[in-house]
């Protein structure tokens, strides 16, 4: 199906939701919402139609340092694949090069992809780092993600002050906790 094609079938889907809870589609202001909602829900999941692989592999850099690069606290926003309700938050990466570096903006759109799918937090945690690190082969690669979810503020629990805090890391990172130390180190000093 093409872009069009899907949105029309999520409408009509949004259509049927709205009727199955009570509410009346056809209320003014209520009318355009199944159709928004579908754009809105196309967006928000376009990782699903996008290749992280191919993004990394377009601003690879020769590169003969060998210390720690990092990128905090990229925003990212995510659905839950349990409820279907947003999390959102930020991740940081860091790596440590192997003969080579990436375009920085390309982390973010890393971070996009993977947020952009149903999701779970230790999931999109795990997937971003071992893109980074598989791409680059990179010596070592860590990322730290910090998240809110919709699914424990606004219903079942309701505990509004809560987040999750999830880490990957993979290489001398996985190896050297004093490295790991260090990277958590420099997130909190930053």
């Amino acid at each position: 199906m093409d872009k069009e094609q899907v949105i029309s079938a999520l409408a009509e889907h949004y259509r049927a939701i709205i009727e199955l809870i009570g509410e009346n589609p056809d209320r003014e202001g209520l009318v355009k919402t199944p159709v928004r909602a579908a754009k809105a829900l196309y967006y928000a999941t376009q990782g699903y139609r996008e290749s992280a692989d191919e993004v990394m592999r377009s601003a690879i850099f020769d590169y003969s340092g060998s210390q720690i690069i990092i990128v905090k606290d990229i925003e990212f926003y995510s659905f839950c694949e349990h409820h279907i309700l947003p999390f959102f938050g930020k991740v940081s990466i860091g790596y440590l090069p192997n003969g080579n570096m990436i375009g920085l903006s390309k982390l973010a759109r890393v971070v996009n992809i993977y947020a952009r799918r149903l999701q779970v937090q230790e999931r999109f945690t795990a997937e971003v780092c071992r893109e980074v690190y598989d791409t680059l082969s990179a010596h070592g690669v860590m990322v730290v993600c910090n998240a809110e979810h919709l699914c424990m503020k606004m219903r079942g629990v309701e505990k509004q002050d809560s987040s999750t805090t999830t880490m990957e890391y993979m290489g001398r990172f996985a190896e050297d906790a004093s490295l790991r130390a260090e990277f958590l180190s420099l997130l909190k000093s930053m």
